[in-house]
């Protein structure tokens, strides 16, 4: 009890709130926006945490991610065109009900399943990270070792339906980590010579340019940035018939809430892989399986209430063990280790008032969705008005910003560009990004915790059996 009394007054601090009312507003007008994910929100965000508190950093990616994924449904329901990559499950479901007149009710079923879906996985964060940290705190090198293997491996296969490509992707990643000192030996590896390259490539650069300057490149290449978005219709009475169908669909809500946060655990994964399993699961355990792709909205409670769990429980395997779960608790990561919050069971020992308060923020962003998902949902039309070339230049500008920034360093601004290229290279034939991150993130967990077990172990490989 003591140590919530102390979370609830680091949430009540005015400055955090403010974060986090700022974070929530970007995080809608970036998710509201076509082709700029929740990823890519946060990979903006990042540069700004450097000057901000532990608490207030992790409260900024975590409402402006919660944000994001929802707000991702309002261009895929009214102009067909999805704002981030979980919605893309069921955009043709909401776009068929706007042609048939009910836009608002698809938005307001997606909204409030979202947040049904979010504050479930919030919950189950909260009684399950403690147990897992219990028991963590008796690994070794060689558990973390295997740990770390695992995530890898879910990673690879499960980011890609061919799983040869995520493995392609994910060694990549684990090349890149590679860069710099040796761990042990301090030998120099892959530097070419070059005393900038000796500390390794930054995550924050490479991050920004695999997602955000990648799409900035896709979209002038392929003409898109020069398009204006279409207008869509007045959407109004965004919860009028909702909550018959929330009682009626309170299966959907369920299950895709457990579904939800039961993928977004596994790493690799995430909410947009939690969105499509849920769909589909929806329409093979559904009682009127012909009435999906018309216009039906069982399809969208579920779905919507996944990709919301699956954010939350991505969190579950970061803060415990430090693997994370999908692109954004990647980044989350990088954050906490750059903040001085080590993800892993000490956490839960050393700084438990700071992870209630962070408990705390995944419920109060969830329940800021309504009133704030509701807005944005009324803002559609302006929203959607930006003029497509300025938004691209603004956007690029806060990513030269951003990477010059960590290390006031050009050398990050030519590996956010090159990063941006190979993220091009990689979107045209089809690999995933996402296990590029989690290899830059896990591989030097895997590399110095087998390089660990191999000395307790004298150098006997049959050790970490």
């Amino acid at each position: 009890m003591d140590q919530l009394l102390s979370a609830a007054a680091m949430l009540a601090d005015p400055q955090l709130l403010l974060v986090i009312a700022v974070s929530c507003v970007f995080g809608l007008f970036v998710g509201a926006v076509p082709g700029l994910t929740a990823t890519m929100a946060t990979a903006l965000l990042v540069p700004f945490t450097f000057f901000m508190d532990p608490l207030a950093a992790v409260a900024a990616i975590v409402a402006c991610t919660t944000m994001a994924i929802t707000a991702g449904d309002i261009p895929g329901c009214l102009i067909r065109v999805p704002g981030t990559p979980a919605s893309a499950a069921y955009t043709d479901e909401t776009y068929a009900m706007t042609r048939k007149g009910l836009a608002a009710q698809a938005l307001g079923c997606s909204l409030v399943s979202s947040v049904i879906g979010g504050l479930v996985g919030a919950v189950v964060l909260m009684l399950a990270a403690p147990l897992l940290a219990s028991v963590a705190l008796g690994f070794s090198a060689f558990e973390y070792f295997w740990l770390a293997l695992i995530g890898l491996s879910c990673a690879a296969f499960v980011s890609s339906a061919d799983p040869l490509r995520g493995i392609l992707s994910l060694l990549i990643g684990l090349f890149v980590a590679t860069v710099g000192m040796d761990a042990v030996s301090g030998a120099q590896r892959f530097t070419f010579g070059s005393t900038a390259l000796t500390a390794g490539l930054s995550f924050v650069p490479a991050m920004i340019g695999l997602f955000a300057v990648a799409e900035i490149l896709r979209a002038l290449l392929s003409g898109e940035a020069r398009r204006p978005f279409a207008q869509p219709q007045k959407v109004q009475g965004v919860f009028h018939g909702v909550g018959g169908l929330m009682r009626r669909y309170w299966k959907n809500n369920l299950r895709g809430s457990a579904l939800g946060t039961g993928i977004g655990a596994l790493p690799g994964a995430g909410g947009d892989i939690a969105a499509w399993m849920s769909y589909a699961l929806a329409r093979r355990c559904s009682k009127t399986p012909e009435k999906f792709g018309t216009g039906h909205p069982e399809g969208v409670i579920e779905a919507g209430a996944s990709n919301n769990a699956g954010l939350s429980g991505a969190w579950i395997p970061a803060l415990v063990f430090g693997i994370p779960g999908d692109a954004v608790t990647a980044i989350a990561v990088g954050v906490l280790i750059m903040q001085g919050l080590n993800p892993g069971p000490q956490l839960f020992t050393n700084q438990a008032d700071t992870l209630y308060a962070i408990y705390m923020i995944f419920i109060l962003a969830n329940l800021l969705l309504i009133p704030l998902g509701w807005l944005a949902i009324k803002m559609a039309r302006p929203l959607l008005a930006v003029p497509r070339p300025q938004l691209m230049a603004a956007i690029l500008l806060f990513c030269v910003v951003g990477a010059f920034a960590i290390n006031n360093s050009m050398l990050d601004i030519g590996v956010m560009l090159g990063f941006g290229v190979l993220g091009l290279l990689m979107s045209r034939v089809g690999l995933p990004v996402a296990p590029v991150i989690l290899g830059m993130v896990l591989g030097p967990l895997l590399e110095q915790n087998f390089l660990a077990a191999m000395v307790i172990a004298d150098g006997r490989p049959m050790g970490c059996f």
